[in-house]
């Protein structure tokens, strides 16, 4: 069944909202923790570290963001810059970068059509290796990546004996789940 063109750009926005609240959040627990908390691994629990956690989903965001308006995203093109896991302050400068991109990409305002590079795909064994997505699901993807990479980022935190916000990291319908059972209750 064809969706109006308006209800299309408001799930767009939608998506691209939802993302940008989850690096907010993001940037709020980096401006709140310590360096050693952001940097080291809690005892027994390595190699699970605030800033590397973080590093991967911003360069999930960014691989999605310089791969979409070529129509050909790779998320196993990531740089995997170091700095951004050591450094509290190259991190929330990087998340301030890729929440002005959500917000100002020309490419995000619509549902196009993109390819994804298969991940972990050995080189040669696949003539194409990229398979058919679109903008909202890749969109809605990284959102589902943030929220699992954010349930261990606090784990790592509350190991390291941070407080951190019980719905931190819980999936939007898993907090609708508890709050029904609760009204239920």
């Amino acid at each position: 069944m064809a969706q109006p063109h308006g209800d299309l750009l408001d799930r767009q926005t939608a998506l691209i909202e939802t993302n940008v609240t989850w690096l907010q959040q993001a940037r709020a627990i980096v401006e709140k923790i310590s360096d050693e908390a952001f940097t080291s691994s809690p005892r027994d629990f390595a190699p699970h570290r605030v800033g590397s956690h973080l590093r991967h989903i911003l360069e999930f965001y960014e691989c999605f963001l310089n791969g979409v308006e070529s129509s050909h995203i790779d998320y196993d093109a990531r740089k995997r810059d170091e700095s951004v896991e050591r450094s509290r302050t190259a991190a929330g400068e990087r998340i301030l970068a890729i929440i002005q991109r959500l917000q100002n990409t020309p490419a995000l305002r619509g549902d196009a059509s993109v390819f994804v590079r298969m991940e972990d795909t050995e080189a040669g064994k696949f003539q194409d290796p990229f398979l058919y997505s679109s903008v909202s699901r890749e969109l809605q993807t990284l959102s589902s990546h943030t929220i699992h990479h954010f349930a261990l980022i606090a784990i790592t935190l509350r190991l390291h004996g941070w407080q951190v916000d019980p719905d931190f990291g819980v999936a939007p319908s898993t907090l609708r789940f508890q709050a029904s059972r609760a009204e239920a209750a």
